[in-house]
């Protein structure tokens, strides 16, 4: 009888033993538990130590971290009827414990789906620059659509990124065209902006000259002297020099005619008195 009241002892302590661990539980601090009795919800439990009901009680520990979730590529055709490959990234996270449990089956792949299908949607609806120039736009609409959807799962999407835009082959060599008249152009449009304003500093140049004639003669001058400082053997002449250096010679000429013509009159001045 003593043997047999030992046994029962030893296995009553040990049953009460491995009923106290099954009922021992911990909800770690970014967590959060949901209570199950007998099937129904009977709360949600905050984190720290927690004991239930072996056999007749759950608890469902839920992590209320963000989760960082990759969204495949998709192959999407704009509004422009340009294929490209897009994946993105969303960020969710779980703000209702209860409904993250009870109203969903599986939280994470549902997200998933409907983020697939959302980003094709919404870039469908845009054409090829707006989705390359506005991806933050297209981001803020991915990211409403999904939050009015999973609010009613107790879940909520902080953030959704276009990551990778994948175009093809051809499409990148037409835009690379594209790039390179844009830069054409504006060489082309800067180019002639600097004619303009050279032409008009040149005209303003050339009125000053008409009205200080000595101003025309300083700069001929001025272009020698760059000249001569190239030890040039070549002296190249303007033509507004050529032309006062003819002004002077001829002006030389004249003085030297009428010189030479008193020099006559007074030498016939002279034999005709000598005749008298």
């Amino acid at each position: 009888m003593t043997d047999i009241a030992a046994t029962v002892v030893i296995s009553a302590v040990v049953v009460a033993v491995v009923l106290a661990l099954a009922s021992i539980r911990v909800v770690q601090e970014y967590q959060r538990g949901v209570h199950f009795r007998l099937g129904r919800v009977i709360g949600v439990r905050e984190p720290g130590l927690r004991l239930i009901v072996p056999v007749i009680d759950r608890l469902w520990r839920i992590s209320m971290r963000i989760v960082t979730m990759p969204i495949q590529s998709q192959g999407i055709i704009t509004r422009d009827n340009v294929s490209v490959d897009i994946a993105a990234v969303a960020y969710f996270r779980v703000v209702d414990a209860r409904k993250s449990v009870v109203v969903i089956e599986n939280v994470n792949a549902a997200i998933d789906q409907i983020a697939q299908t959302t980003l094709r949607n919404v870039v469908g609806q845009h054409s090829l620059d707006e989705v390359l120039a506005q991806t933050e736009k297209i981001n803020g609409s991915i990211r409403q659509i999904l939050d009015a959807t999973t609010v009613e799962w107790g879940v909520e999407v902080t953030l959704v990124e276009l990551k990778d835009i994948q175009l093809p082959d051809s499409m990148k060599r037409a835009m690379a065209r594209e790039a390179e008249a844009e830069r054409e152009k504006r060489a082309k449009i800067i180019a002639a902006e600097g004619e303009a304003r050279a032409a008009a500093a040149l005209g303003d140049a050339s009125d000053t000259m008409m009205r200080h004639p000595l101003a025309l003669q300083l700069r001929n001058l001025q272009t020698l002297i760059e000249l001569g400082v190239e030890k040039n053997t070549t002296i190249v002449f303007p033509a507004p020099l050529m032309t006062a250096i003819g002004e002077l010679t001829a002006f030389l000429a004249r003085e030297t005619g009428a010189a030479n013509s008193g020099d006559q009159s007074e030498n016939s001045l002279m034999r005709a008195a000598a005749l008298h």
